[in-house]
């Protein structure tokens, strides 16, 4: 028997029930109520917290069949994630679950290893790219892999539908007793949103540094009442490689082009006014969108209340020029915004449950008024796909796109052909994110507005600058430089389960037949 949800993805009764998921029915999650878990507690005075090598660690507090989490603030940076799993590769454990806030490429030929010698049988992430992405779209896994949003992670780590045995988290600082921070050091990440969530509700956490300093460390991120142990290594990462791939500032012409045309929407919306809120994600048009933007403001003389998510450089300028009041920090995609938080008390850390949990009493998200996204591709419904190429391939990350597309204004920013590949289909390969949160889609030859936002069209429809056409006519568009796609071909087995924010199940992802 075959379920379809309110995108109208089929999915498969079977699954759905052995799992225990509910077909996704609505993007609203207004009064959704639920419950709460905690860790237990092993009681410690500290003494012996930083006296045991990682190997001996590993040893004490590992089991088979266990789920191990890290975080991935250092990115394409990242050290301490392969040292681990080196480790439990050659300590011969097996049937582990991995529940990273994210996979980068950097973890990719660890994991496929660890998967082919059946150390790791399951994996929960916010996404994969590259020759990991490849082997799980290819059916290696044992289990389905479950994709989760920033915000889903959080709510299934405080529900215990993610139970961590073990986090193992690399910080760039650290005294005896596990008070640490992201701010100090020579691997300085700056926020470490995601990682606060793993060190309150992990049932053990080993915070492994290469920078111990005297006690007490402050200001504290992580706490000495969280932390099991502490490990010192070489180096837990490169912050210089924070800001790569996906986060990089673009010269493209065409993102650039889309980034003015997103400036355009936004300056032009009921929106853009003293007070306002927003956030960029990853992706070189939407990322660019900040400096157009900043001179907008200045041009205006309209300031920001606060901008929020993963913080780049250039919103760093804008909080120290006076045009944003505060910025709200769950992760740095920089070296020099990992290095401000340090410096300027109104750059704000914050975990990723008050950045986005939909479970909680009131997420950062709810409050944001303009936020620009990016997606793979688009579909005439306005659902979005930020989590498998044209291929069927796993090759992206959820991230905090069906988190902050909630905000009052959302703009997804995407050329109409990227490469050889339209961007603008008929159906979406794998829906993410669902079309009635998204507003505006921009692309290089104009934008379309939702129809369900009768309001913007009548605001924008009047720019010159703003050239507007349906979503069924930027779909004919592309498909007049691309001809019709082939159809992949899939096999019935499910690869990854996507998850709404809400935890409701959006789309499958099935095995690519080769």
């Amino acid at each position: 028997m075959i379920l379809k949800n309110k995108v109208n993805r089929e999915l498969p009764d079977e699954l759905t029930k052995r799992y225990g998921y509910l077909p996704f029915t609505n993007s609203s999650y207004e009064g959704m109520v639920t419950q709460r878990r905690g860790s237990k507690v092993r009681a410690t005075t500290g003494k012996e917290k930083c006296t045991y090598t990682l190997e001996e660690v590993i040893v004490k507090t590992v089991q088979d069949g266990m789920t191990l989490s890290f975080h991935h603030h250092f990115r394409e940076g990242d050290y301490v994630f392969n040292v681990v799993m080196r480790l439990m590769i050659d300590l011969g454990y097996k049937n582990l679950t991995l529940a990273p806030s994210s996979l980068t490429n950097i973890m990719n030929d660890i994991v496929v290893e660890a998967i082919e010698k059946g150390v790791v049988t399951h994996i929960t992430s916010s996404g994969m790219r590259g020759k990991l992405g490849e082997v799980v779209s290819q059916g290696m896994l044992q289990n389905p892999v479950i994709l989760r949003s920033h915000g889903g992670r959080a709510r299934a780590i405080e529900t215990g539908s993610i139970k961590i045995d073990v986090a193992f988290l690399g910080v760039p600082n650290s005294d005896e007793m596990g008070n640490a921070n992201g701010m100090v050091g020579a691997s300085a990440c700056g926020a470490l949103g995601y990682a606060l969530m793993d060190a309150q509700y992990a049932q053990t956490v080993v915070l492994v540094t290469d920078h111990l300093v005297p006690y007490p460390n402050m200001p504290a991120s992580i706490k000495q009442t969280q932390v099991d142990y502490v490990v010192k290594i070489t180096s837990v990462g490169d912050p210089d490689k924070i800001g790569s791939g996906a986060t990089r500032f673009t010269s493209d012409p065409k993102e650039l082009k889309i980034a003015q045309t997103v400036n355009q929407v936004i300056t032009n919306s009921p929106y853009f006014k003293d007070g306002f809120s927003f956030q960029t994600g990853t992706g070189g048009a939407a990322l660019a969108v900040s400096r157009f933007l900043r001179q907008s403001m200045l041009d205006k003389q309209i300031k920001a209340s606060f901008a929020l998510g993963g913080i780049t450089s250039a919103m760093v300028d804008l909080l120290k020029e006076g045009l944003v009041g505060k910025l709200m920090d769950v992760q740095d995609f920089d070296r020099g915004a990992a290095q401000s938080m340090h410096e300027n008390e109104n750059q704000q850390e914050i975990d990723a449950s008050w950045y986005a949990d939909p479970a909680n009493k009131g997420a950062m998200v709810d409050k944001l008024d303009i936020v620009i996204l990016s997606a793979l591709e688009i579909d005439t419904a306005f659902n979005v796909n930020v989590m498998t190429g044209s291929d069927g391939i796993i090759r992206g990350a959820i991230g905090g796109h069906q988190d902050a597309a909630t905000a009052k204004l959302t703009i997804i920013a995407a050329p109409l052909v990227r490469g050889r590949l339209a961007t603008i289909v008929p159906h979406v390969t794998t829906v993410v994110t669902p079309g009635d949160t998204i507003d505006v889609v921009v692309t290089e030859v104009g934008i379309a507005i939702n129809p369900l936002r009768t309001d913007l069209l009548a605001s924008l429809s009047h720019i010159p600058a703003l050239p507007i056409f349906t979503m069924q006519e930027l779909q004919a568009k592309a498909t007049e430089k691309t001809g019709t796609p082939t159809p992949i071909s899939f096999t019935d087995k499910v690869v990854a389960f996507v998850e709404y924010r809400d935890g409701t199940l959006i789309d499958v992802i099935k095995q690519v037949k080769e």
